[in-house]
């Protein structure tokens, strides 16, 4: 028995497909080499000399696969000629297609979401209306695909939120006040307020802006404690709070990928990763907290509250938000913008295309998995159960929480594209669909704690100037920056491992009123050493209309992933959490190369020329970053910290590009705990 083909037909309906396979596909050839038979799952091509040639589908992942199988040594009469027009034709047949949303008019306005959604998104529907927040989130969950598809089909013509002061206005024409209420204004409350809590307790005057109730978050947090440990050394918790927060600590993570169809070269055991997001938070008693916090150390939280404008002057910038039907506006030094993917001033500053990957995903917080099914000292970091499902390769995590709880996630890494933007609801359809095909598990019995769902961009940066806000007196962070780990894109992980750099170079830069373009430039979470791993990232994105063969991603993974096996925990380690050094990627890279010599095709029929010429420039330049680090990484961010009293007072912005490329120096080959911290306010305070 000899496999000849294996396709992915990316509709649900496999019987569609099998009613067309027996009695729409007739081969030009079939009457001149033999006999076409029904079977249960398709058809056989019977030729002389007892030779079949066996075609069949099912069903995976709401998605119909096809084989075909001879059953003979020799090749079935005009074999190659059928199989080349069974591909053609049933790509004909049943082509890509990128469902759209259905559009809610103002005169359906009134009607449930449920209701309008209930003929599209049956299961959708049915399970949200089991959350106790359902219609509400449902709701969150439509409007913010809606919004994201406008962004991307719309680049050309964002909407103009930031504008600067023309010099000659008057003083009733420019909003911005000459006095600032405040010192920064954050808009977006969840990374948002972890960053505007520590700046708080800086002794900065802060104001928080949260579009939503402040608190509530559709996602939770995991990450491993040593990270998380950030918190504590830069003042923000104390070790009680800390221990507090965490809500599960699992044994072991697991990281596996389908194999079913990979060619023995690309099949690899399971990864173990015990300390990569081992840490389930209760992500909302960490934002009640760090909300405290920040109004303890004098700080404001204004949520319910729209972001529409900010205006930018000489000596500060104007936020306008409407608040209920009031528009209020606050005045501030410096503007941070924490509004995640869904920014509208990342959308401006970056010509409406604001990221050019992107992870959509959902999921649930639920109970009552039986015993046997999942348990609760291990969790799925990244796991698929099955090959490219509808032009996607769906991912999987799973992470125990409180109790008897598990926060489960259904992702792909996607190529934004104008014509398949990526849905969330079409995501959460195959969600509650395939669940059961993951972990064995009757939806009906499960307890649906939370809905949690979101797009977690990403953006391919050749440099830390790639991400730059061209305007004085603001800066992005966290998602609105699409500064994450190009591998598990947690916007959460890399604000937190950035979080002393990122908070000593503002606080240098609020200190000596360095609020221009080119100074906040110099404030960044820009790492070349995740810049180089992109690429990683880019050969797991399916090109938009493009068949590849369904086992690819899988295998590809499965290569990169084997060779981290062969490895000390250490290396999977520092990969996963941006710690990638310049010799373990070459020799991961090599590795790969030699043990699956296919993958560099692969990656090239992937990403393109184009792409791979970018890459090649990023790895360029992490090679210098290596060579600078290995000639000063170890004595001149030191050697630095001595002149400090020297240098900042007699010119501050010197100090400020000094401190910047200090701290690149060591974090750009993944070695942050090279680079000794400045002492701050908070650390003399506590």
């Amino acid at each position: 028995m000899q496999q000849l083909i294996y396709l992915e037909i990316p509709v649900s309906d496999t019987e569609s497909v099998k009613d067309w396979l027996q009695h729409r596909f007739e081969p030009k050839t079939i009457e001149s080499i033999g006999e076409k038979a029904i079977t249960p799952d398709g058809f056989l091509v019977r030729s002389s000399g007892e030779r079949e040639l066996c075609v069949f589908v099912w069903s995976l992942q709401r998605t119909t696969y096809l084989k075909a199988f001879r059953w003979s040594d020799a090749p079935v009469d005009g074999e190659e000629q059928i199989l080349q027009q069974l591909t053609q034709q049933i790509r004909v047949a049943f082509p890509y297609e990128y469902p759209e949303p259905p559009v809610i008019t103002a005169e359906l306005a009134d009607r449930s979401i449920f209701e309008l959604l209930a003929d599209r998104y049956p299961l959708t529907v049915k399970y949200f209306q089991k959350f106790p927040n359902g219609e509400y989130d449902l709701n969150r969950a439509y409007w913010w695909e809606k919004r994201w598809r406008e962004s991307v089909r719309n680049p050309q013509q964002p909407q103009q939120v930031i504008r600067s002061q023309v010099a000659g206005e008057s003083a009733q024409e420019s909003a911005p006040s000459s006095i600032p209420d405040y010192d920064l204004v954050y808009l977006g409350g969840a990374l948002g307020v972890i960053h505007a809590a520590i700046m708080a307790k800086l002794g900065y005057r802060v104001c928080l802006i949260e579009r939503l109730h402040f608190g509530r978050m559709n996602r939770e947090w995991n990450i491993s404690r040593s990270e998380l440990e950030v918190l504590v050394s830069c003042g923000l918790l104390t070790q009680p709070e800390l221990e507090s927060l965490i809500q599960c600590e699992y044994v072991d993570g697991f990281n596996k990928f389908f194999d079913g169809n990979n060619p023995a070269n690309a099949i690899a055991p399971i990864l173990h990763t015990p300390t990569v997001l081992n840490l389930a938070l209760d992500t909302s008693k960490l934002l009640q907290l760090c909300g405290d916090k920040l109004r303890q150390a004098g700080g404001k939280i204004i949520d319910q509250t729209e972001f529409e404008r900010a205006e930018i002057g000489d000596r500060s910038v104007t936020v306008i938000a409407r608040q209920g039907g009031e528009q209020i506006a606050i005045a501030a030094r410096l503007l941070i913008d924490a509004m995640g993917s869904a920014s509208s001033i990342a959308q401006q500053i970056n010509y409406g295309m604001a990221f050019d990957s992107v992870c959509p995903t959902v999921g649930a917080v639920l109970d009552g998995l039986e015993p046997g099914v999942w348990d609760a000292n291990f969790g799925d970091v990244l796991f698929s159960h099955g090959d490219i499902s509808r032009g996607r390769q769906l991912i999987w995590e799973l992470f125990p929480g409180a109790g008897s709880e598990v926060a489960v996630y259904l992702f792909h890494y996607h190529e934004v594209n104008k014509a398949n933007p990526g849905s969330l609801l079409e995501m959460y359809e195959d969600f509650f669909s395939i669940l059961p095909e993951y972990r064995r598990c009757d939806l009906d019995r499960l307890v649906w704690k939370k809905a949690t769902f979101g797009y977690i961009p990403g953006q391919f940066s050749l440099n830390a100037g790639d991400r730059s806000c061209p305007f004085d007196r603001l800066l992005s962070i966290g998602d609105a920056a699409a500064m994450q780990s190009p591998l598990v894109f947690t916007g959460f992980g890399s604000l937190v491992r950035n979080l002393p750099r990122l908070t000593n170079l503002l606080d240098t830069a609020l200190k000596h009123d360095l609020l221009t373009v080119r100074d906040l430039s110099s404030i960044n979470a820009f790492q070349s050493n995740v810049a180089v791993t992109w690429l990683f990232s880019k050969g797991m994105m399916v090109p938009t209309g493009k068949h590849l063969p369904p086992e690819r991603i899988n295998s590809m993974l499965n290569t990169f992933f084997g060779v981290m096996t062969t490895e000390t925990s250490d290396v999977s380690d520092r990969f996963i959490k941006d710690r990638l050094g310049w010799m373990m990627f070459n020799r991961m890279a090599l590795k790969a190369a030699f043990i699956n010599p296919s993958i560099i095709p692969w990656i090239l029929e992937m990403a393109g020329i184009g792409d791979l010429l970018k890459w090649l420039v990023s790895y360029f330049r992490f090679t210098w970053d290596a060579i600078a680090n290995f000639l000063l990484g170890r004595w001149l961010p030191r050697y630095l910290r001595k002149l400090q009293g020297s240098i900042e007072p007699r010119n501050p912005r010197l100090w400020l590009k000094l401190l910047s490329w200090s701290y690149a120096l060591n974090y750009s080959i993944g070695k942050p705990e090279s680079t000794p911290s400045t002492p701050s306010q908070v650390e003399t305070s506590l």
